[in-house]
């Protein structure tokens, strides 16, 4: 005679892939007729723009560029020329076999730029570009569940609230702002360069509803009235929100990758800045799952034989935001600076006994005029550590946030202070005991001298343990002795026995 069981699936997502891929381009700018020879290659830029991605079969695509700008003075001697261009990329990434087509995420990083002259009149510009891509493919984990009678079957049952990720997509939105500088600057006369970094605030799931806020990072430099490079920075809020293809509880959470899809700005006539910018919020929704399963069995009166699986689940377990502070000496000449561009990179994550260390790539540009007034610029690079506690079977991701420098003239250079935001997910394959099958077998034959009442003390077990190993049920136990929770620690228990 055998229990029936049968299967319960639980649908969610399964990260096929978690990948970091970096690449490299070159592009030649020819310099436009009209405009001076190159003297000296002073300084370059970039900003990542994402321009698609790709499910294709068994592999996934991303399409997208650079936006560059490449600052040099003339071999004339007069002033400083900046000159722009676009590098396409273009990467893929092979997924596993037989995976479903899912959703995508993808966030991308510039990690460096630089320019030289190849002649008077010809610039080569290198850009590099790191690109993290995430595959969610749905899935379907089965457990199982008594079905029909358990008459004769004692069943411990226990209920695992898991944090499962449930959907993936994206909410696209645009940035149509015209923008007044403060009084305190000179006033713009032309750009030489921008750059702009979507960062979500808050966010919130409302069953079928993803709500968020955040605002835009943009930094400008611009040539003044006078011929002076100055700097802006200023935040531009947006508040969005997405219809998801599900309802989910109030328990559910969202991750969100921004990230920008278009940019261009200019200056008026009347001097005014307008900005026109495509965002990307891409999300993955996560709630917790009640998954009931049962643990042990056993008859009082029947010998029984279980079988048992380990029910493995992807769980997120938690996501936090760390603050990295770093700090690095750019030695050389010193000066007044007028700009600097601070490059986190992704972090590497180094398994250690106690969890993780994180190490994130620095790298920062600064532009400054010299005691002698000429303008120059100079690199520095360094990492940020810092080290996160966690479980052995857990995993922990971190992708580079907002970050804050900070540039102190020193003798002989710079002092550079950094501050970076990662924000940090633990997940693991959680595995779940549950038997999957009770097969009972002979009827056991009752001891004429046993009686049907004993006395037992409570020991470290619960009521299921003395009740198994009695040959009783957890009711009957509650019942003869009037217990609402489990017995203390010592206490004398009557233990009826059928």
């Amino acid at each position: 005679m055998e229990l029936n069981f049968a299967k319960k699936d639980v649908a969610c997502l399964d990260a096929v892939l978690r990948e970091i891929q970096n690449s490299e381009q070159t592009q030649t700018i020819q310099i436009p007729d009209g405009l001076p020879d190159v003297g000296k290659v002073l300084a370059a830029w970039g900003q990542c723009i994402q321009r698609g991605k790709e499910w294709r079969g068994g592999s996934i695509g991303f399409t997208g560029g650079m936006m560059v700008w490449v600052l040099y003075a003339p071999e004339d001697g007069g002033r400083e020329i900046c000159i722009d261009g676009w590098i396409p990329f273009q990467m893929q990434w092979e997924l596993p076999g037989d995976t479903p087509e899912g959703d995508i995420r993808m966030k991308c990083l510039t990690r460096f730029v630089d320019a030289r002259s190849v002649s008077p009149r010809k610039l080569l510009v290198r850009a590099g570009m790191g690109v993290l891509a995430e595959a969610w493919a749905p899935k379907a984990w089965s457990f199982s569940q008594p079905a029909g009678e358990t008459r004769d079957v004692e069943l411990l049952q226990n209920t695992y609230p898991v944090r499962l990720p449930k959907e993936a997509g994206e909410k696209t939105f645009l940035i149509d702002e015209e923008l007044t500088l403060p009084d305190t600057l000179p006033q713009p006369d032309k750009l030489v360069y921008y750059r702009m970094e979507p960062v979500i605030t808050e966010r919130k799931v409302l069953s079928g509803k993803l709500v968020f806020r955040g605002n835009s990072r943009l930094h400008i430099l611009y040539r003044s009235g006078e011929g002076s490079l100055q700097s802006w920075d200023t935040e531009l809020s947006f508040s969005q929100f997405a219809e998801l293809r599900e309802e989910h509880s109030t328990d559910a959470q969202a991750e969100l990758l921004p990230g920008v899809t278009s940019l261009e700005a200019e200056i008026s006539d009347e001097g005014r800045l307008r900005l026109k910018a495509g965002a990307v919020a891409q999300y993955l929704i996560s709630d917790l799952e009640p998954l009931t399963v049962v643990e042990d069995a056993y008859s009082p009166g029947r010998e029984t034989e279980l079988q048992r699986e380990s029910l493995e689940v992807p769980a997120l377990l938690e996501s936090r935001r760390e603050t990295l502070s770093g700090e690095q000496t750019l030695g050389g000449e010193t000066g007044t600076a007028v700009d600097v561009v601070l490059l986190p990179d992704f972090p590497r994550e180094i398994p250690t006994e106690t969890g993780v260390e994180l190490e994130v790539p620095l790298t920062a540009q600064v532009l400054f005029y010299g005691e002698d007034g000429a303008l120059r610029s100079g690199t520095a690079r360094w990492e940020a550590r810092q080290s996160l506690s966690s479980s052995q079977d857990s995993r922990i991701t971190a992708l580079p946030g907002p970050g804050e420098i900070q540039v102190i003239p020193s003798p002989g250079g710079f002092q550079l202070r950094s501050e970076t935001a990662l924000d940090c997910t633990a997940s693991a394959s959680r595995g779940i005991p549950m038997v999957t099958g009770v097969t009972l077998g002979d009827v056991k034959q009752k001891d004429p001298a046993r009686p049907s009442l004993i006395l037992r003390r409570a020991g470290a077990g619960g009521l299921w343990d003395i009740a198994k190993s009695a040959g009783s049920t957890v009711e009957a136990i509650r019942q003869a002795n009037a217990l609402q929770s489990e017995p203390a620690p010592g206490q004398m228990l009557l233990i009826p026995v059928p």
